[in-house]
């Protein structure tokens, strides 16, 4: 699998990354080991966790994987810790950042995260002492690079800018985002910051939550994360009628290149200006080797242009 270096930083993730969400859920300690194996063997490194998945279970399962079936230094961790409230603060208060990192690395079983997610932008603390746990987490090793998730185009501008203010070691490198031939969102305002400041964008959900894999065209398969209680709602607000006309045309542009909608969707995604890697969850490891097979598929201009095209929010 090919990578590419985050924004214009020095930090190198594979092009596609693995999520975590459903681990410790509806995804096992076995089957987890089974799809960060097949990962790690086609030379995916990006695996993405958050606090919020399974309440902390998801980061556990992963610590548990890491230490028994890849090595840590195999993969690059982009982490997402909880904001617990104490007496030293809570939301994006050092001390609140501080003490859930820390709570994130003994989850994972590890010193360090390669990438720190910070989980949101808290207008209630002054952004320079938020980067000063960056600063912290970077001195002291604990973290290597650190990012923003879900941040409006002027958060992120706005926190690069303060970055570079206090010598550049806090200026985030990463955006993550949703974003989706059913979600393109990001283009209004966030990928046009990311650009302008070097930042790499994350994207989650590349396959419209599924829906872009053609699964639900024609009902809701039992064995579907539309199926099951979790992530029912999660799978719905994206079946739309406008839903329904890309993923037709996903389907027309697979058929026509002889190759899965899966592939096409991620694809597109995958190579869009400013898209660093684009973060895929699985079932299973056969379902997650589906997804890395997307890895070799260039979209040709014209398909390209006909999905901008349909996809187009206005």
């Amino acid at each position: 699998m090919r990578r590419r270096r985050v924004g214009g930083s020095g930090l190198e993730v594979s092009q596609i990354g693995l999520g975590t969400m459903t681990w410790g859920v509806s995804t096992d300690v076995e089957t987890a080991k089974a799809q960060l194996a097949a990962f790690v063997e086609a030379g995916g490194t990006l695996v993405e966790t958050a606090e919020a998945y399974g309440d902390g279970a998801a980061q556990e399962v992963l610590g548990e994987v890491l230490a028994t079936a890849v090595r840590r230094d195999d993969v690059v961790l982009a982490g997402r810790g909880g904001v617990p409230g104490g007496p030293l603060g809570e939301g994006a208060a050092r001390g609140a950042l501080l003490d859930g990192l820390d709570a994130m690395l003994a989850r994972l079983r590890t010193d360090h995260i390669d990438l720190w997610q910070l989980p949101y932008f808290d207008a209630r603390v002054p952004v320079e002492e938020t980067l000063s746990a960056v600063q912290v987490a970077v001195y002291s090793g604990k973290a290597r690079y650190a990012g923003l998730v879900g941040p409006a185009g002027w958060q992120l501008a706005t926190v690069a800018e303060r970055g570079r203010m206090l010598g550049g070691v806090a200026v985030p490198v990463s955006a993550q985002a949703e974003y989706s031939l059913l979600c393109r969102d990001p283009e209004r305002e966030l990928l046009p910051a990311a650009l302008h400041h070097g930042i790499g964008l994350l994207a989650w959900a590349p396959l419209g939550r599924g829906v872009l894999t053609g699964k639900y065209v024609d009902g809701t398969p039992a064995d579907s994360r539309g199926a099951s209680p979790e992530l029912a709602s999660y799978v719905e607000a994206r079946r739309t009628e406008r839903a329904t006309r890309i993923v037709h045309a996903v389907l027309t542009a697979a058929d026509g290149l002889g190759t899965s909608p899966l592939s096409v969707a991620l694809a597109w995604v995958r190579d869009q200006p400013g898209v660093a890697s684009a973060i895929v969850g699985a079932r299973d490891a056969a379902q997650l080797t589906a997804s890395m097979a997307a890895d070799g598929l260039v979209l040709p201009a014209e398909i390209r242009a006909a999905l901008d095209d349909v996809s187009d929010p206005g």
